[in-house]
């Protein structure tokens, strides 16, 4: 039916129990479910062993020991047993109306990309799978919490089979930017891209950012980050779920005409932006001859890890 892959952190305490709910949440998906964990962080392997999930040591990383986004999706595409993939941040619990939504996308025929914005939560503890219950605490539990981030931060991505298959570029995994790219890509080509949120609960339970030497700060800011940025040629390759081009409702999947309006004003504001540096440039002789200098201004953040 399905095959979710991902990459993990260490698995020690909190950052442990978060990433084994999310995991344990997956299989149950659905009973073929396939699911493969990338890189050889503390405790991965006994992981994967206990949950009986296929794990894949080896992991491409840049000069930072950060894993690069391109090897993972292509491993993953040449190992799954299914069509159907998704790749999921290891934080992410799922509950049964994913299956729901991946079964009626699917049945479109068309090759695509579904994704969705997600409800941050704090889970401390390990999740009951045991209990009857589970699936309907951890609804409540986001639903009191209540807070949805924006369309912009997206933390699962389910595909047809080669949509994304050597031609990634060489994002790395945990900063900002990529995510973006991927909900462009899809669009560029031509596939469908289904923003699933209106019938999709999905569950992040939230973190903190110790795993980066600078904390949060070198997560949206740092070196790594501004690389990532730059792979999406100031915007131009970037894309949040109001550009997606249906929505799937209860009513079934309905086409999403808003994203024009937010082509059309991300154009204009490109556009804009475009003819402010070349004024500022054009005037930058008269402007250092009166002592005056641009004012630079950091880049904000496009989603979410």
């Amino acid at each position: 039916m399905i095959t979710f892959f991902s990459t993990p952190k260490p698995f020690v305490g909190h950052t442990g129990i978060i990433q084994r709910n999310a995991m344990e949440s997956w299989k149950r998906v659905h009973p073929d479910a396939e699911v493969i964990l990338f890189g050889d962080e503390e405790g991965s392997a006994e992981a994967a062993r206990e949950l009986g999930i296929h794990h894949v040591p080896d992991v491409k990383r840049n000069e930072h020991g950060t894993k690069y986004l391109s090897p993972i999706f292509d491993a993953a595409h040449d190992l799954a047993r299914h069509r159907c993939l998704c790749y999921v941040n290891c934080d992410i619990i799922l509950l049964s109306d994913f299956c729901v939504a991946v079964e009626r996308v699917t049945a479109a025929g068309s090759k695509f990309l579904m994704a969705g914005q997600r409800w941050d939560t704090d889970i401390t503890a390990p999740v009951e799978f045991g209990a009857a219950d589970w699936e309907t605490k951890v609804r409540q539990m986001a639903r009191e919490a209540n807070h949805q981030r924006p369309p912009q931060w997206i933390d699962y991505f389910v595909f047809t089979h080669g949509l994304y298959y050597r031609n990634t570029p060489p994002f790395v995994i945990g900063r900002p930017g990529w995510d973006n790219w991927l909900v462009w890509r899809a669009r560029a080509s031509g596939a469908l891209v289904v923003d699933a949120t209106p019938v999709v609960q999905t569950v992040h339970q939230n973190h903190d950012y110790s795993y980066h030497p600078d904390g949060a700060a070198g997560v949206w800011q740092g070196e790594e980050a501004q690389r990532n940025y730059a792979l999406l040629e100031d915007g131009s390759y970037f894309a949040t779920m109001e550009n997606a081009t249906h929505r799937l409702t209860p009513g079934g999947l309905r086409p999403n005409y808003y994203h024009w309006v937010v082509q059309t004003k991300r154009k204009a504001a490109r556009v804009r932006n475009a003819a402010w540096f070349a004024l500022l440039g054009l005037t930058r002789p008269l402007r250092h001859r009166l002592g005056l200098r641009q004012r630079r201004v950091p880049a904000a953040p496009a989603g979410s890890k």
